[in-house]
């Protein structure tokens, strides 16, 4: 499991993952907010528990997207798969994520929403990942910010998965 609050003179919040079958429990009192988190944690299949409260919408995204990123770093183990792809498809929109966990933070988007592309880019940072997200097709903003989420629980599945060896020609990396 791994928690992580972070609390600052615009947000507080305190947020938990774990291995489980994506389970959660997400109070922000932004309902997309909520729906994106909810979305993530079970395509990621991660529980999660999630509380957060800010003064604007645009610090409580970031903040939201800087603890899940810190979270999924604390959370990532040596032996991963680290890579994960995948593509989705919803409605009049398609998206696809490439993601490695190996420790350098890259983003590169956009998504049509500067928000959410915010939100990307935190969890990139946040979780020492290089996370490539590209709008292939769509119109629907709802549909595109979903099915970015949607792909990026399914590659953080796959490249969370124990591979029993470190994938790296460096080895492991320490912090």
């Amino acid at each position: 499991m791994s928690v992580v609050e972070r609390q600052t003179a615009e947000t507080r919040i305190r947020l938990e993952i774990s291995n489980g079958d994506g389970h959660s429990t997400v109070a922000t009192g932004h309902r997309f907010v909520d729906h994106m988190m909810v979305t993530l944690a079970k395509y990621s299949r991660l529980d999660l528990s999630l509380h957060a409260s800010g003064d604007l919408k645009h610090h409580l995204i970031e903040d939201i997207g800087i603890a899940f990123g810190a979270a999924i770093a604390d959370h990532t183990p040596a032996t991963c798969a680290r890579y994960g792809h995948r593509t989705i498809p919803m409605d009049d929109a398609l998206v696809d994520v490439a993601l490695d966990l190996g420790g350098r933070p890259y983003y590169r988007g956009p998504i049509p929403s500067s928000l959410y592309d915010h939100w990307f880019r935190s969890f990139a940072d946040h979780a020492r990942a290089t996370v490539h997200v590209r709008v292939l097709r769509g119109v629907d903003r709802h549909h595109i910010v979903e099915a970015a989420f949607k792909a990026l629980g399914l590659a953080l599945h796959d490249a969370l998965i124990d591979s029993g060896t470190v994938f790296s020609t460096k080895g492991s990396v320490q912090w």
